[in-house]
């Protein structure tokens, strides 16, 4: 028996798109005032945010038509991981020196990724969610 608080792969991706597509935008607007604020440089922020937007695009598609494709929703889980890990790596590294703040920024945005990446791997584990397993 299905769990009802359990969302499907299709929703998963929605949200994923949704929420990548915000922090992009917001990342673009407020770059400035963000690197101000967290010590992470602007010209990273404003990057990650020019990046975030055609990677929710593709979710959104992904979400829509493509979960037949077993390979489109295993790169928004691989990029998922991916993003996590250098949200982590780029301050542990010393590429960059944020103040608390970002480093509570880069964690707390780093652990939604890495939830919604984890819902979405074992949601397209269920053989019904990516036809054609």
């Amino acid at each position: 028996m299905p769990k009802l608080n359990a969302l499907s792969l299709k929703t998963l991706l929605a949200i994923d798109a949704l929420t990548c597509a915000a922090m992009g935008a917001a990342l673009l607007v407020a770059a400035a005032p963000a690197s101000a604020i967290t010590q992470i440089p602007q010209t990273l922020l404003q990057g990650a945010g020019l990046i975030l937007l055609p990677i929710a695009a593709f979710m959104a598609l992904t979400s829509a038509f493509a979960l037949s494709s077993r390979w489109a929703v295993g790169i928004v889980i691989l990029g998922n991981a991916l993003w996590t890990a250098a949200s982590i790596l780029l301050p542990v590294s010393g590429f960059i020196a944020p103040n608390a703040l970002g480093w509570a920024f880069l964690i707390g945005q780093a652990a939604v990724v890495a939830v919604i990446a984890k819902l979405e791997l074992d949601a397209s584990r269920n053989p019904l969610a990516v036809p054609g397993l």
